[in-house]
């Protein structure tokens, strides 16, 4: 499936009739088995609806983080985020991708 950033939004946890999806490089992740982690109140709530790959490679929660872009990220950001993407691979299944439109 895919989905615009818009569409992507719906899916934050907000709505506990749909799934809540995060994004890591364009590649949505249904989150859902983690409610806990990124649903409403909890820890990581900030990336759930949204792309997170800038905020996952700066171990930021900060909301002017949470974004798609990659601009300007160290080698070792770079890293951290990879590690990431490893960890959602192996927990949680690929749903999507985010569209420009």
């Amino acid at each position: 499936m895919e989905f615009t950033p818009q569409q992507l939004k719906q899916y934050d946890g907000t709505d506990s009739s749909k799934p809540i999806y995060v994004a890591i490089r364009g590649r949505i992740f249904d989150v859902t088995s983690g409610k806990s982690f990124y649903g409403p109140g909890g820890a990581y709530c900030v990336f759930a609806g949204k792309d997170a790959s800038r905020a996952l490679a700066k171990m930021s929660k900060e909301e002017h983080d949470v974004v798609p872009s990659l601009d300007g990220l160290t080698d070792k950001e770079i890293g951290v985020l990879n590690d990431w993407e490893k960890k959602f691979e192996a927990k949680y299944p690929i749903v999507g991708r985010v569209t420009s439109a």
